[in-house]
């Protein structure tokens, strides 16, 4: 199998004050620095963007996958791409309790035709982790960004 068959893709989410501070960040820095960078800390995770969109639109806010709005390209590059996150991913995610994240979890995890984690316990982690990323987002009036390279 050559590198073409299967290939890893990283995701490092985090925040910035707006595109062209996020556009900067891929070359500022290496992925392999990525750990906290100067926009604050980030979060390192093997799922997608658009996965992540969708579980947290489907499971807090009830929009039907197939309406989940789209991500914005902010750089392609041959060795990484910067995409934004709509605020609606995040937002939601400050003002629900518990209750709600584990609904949420549970909503991901029997919604048919989808990608990405389907235990709901591991989906309740993940929207927890989520939900501290959003809240330091909206602290620093960062947006999401997610910076994907191989």
């Amino acid at each position: 199998m050559n590198r073409m068959d299967r290939m890893d893709v990283t995701y490092k989410y985090f925040g910035a004050p707006d595109g062209a501070t996020a556009a900067r960040v891929p070359t500022t820095m290496r992925p392999e620095e990525l750990g906290g960078d100067e926009l604050g800390q980030g979060m390192f995770t093997r799922i997608k963007p658009e996965t992540m969109a969708a579980m947290v639109l489907t499971g807090i806010e009830g929009i039907p996958l197939h309406r989940v709005p789209p991500l914005e390209l902010v750089v392609l590059h041959p060795d990484y791409a910067v995409v934004k996150l709509p605020t609606t991913v995040v937002d939601p995610l400050r003002g629900v309790g518990v209750e709600a994240v584990g609904a949420a979890a549970f909503i991901w995890s029997t919604v048919p035709d989808r990608s990405g984690p389907s235990d709901a316990f591991g989906v309740y982690r993940l929207l927890n982790e989520w939900q501290d990323f959003s809240r330091r987002l909206h602290e620093a009036g960062h947006q999401p960004y997610c910076l994907v390279w191989p």
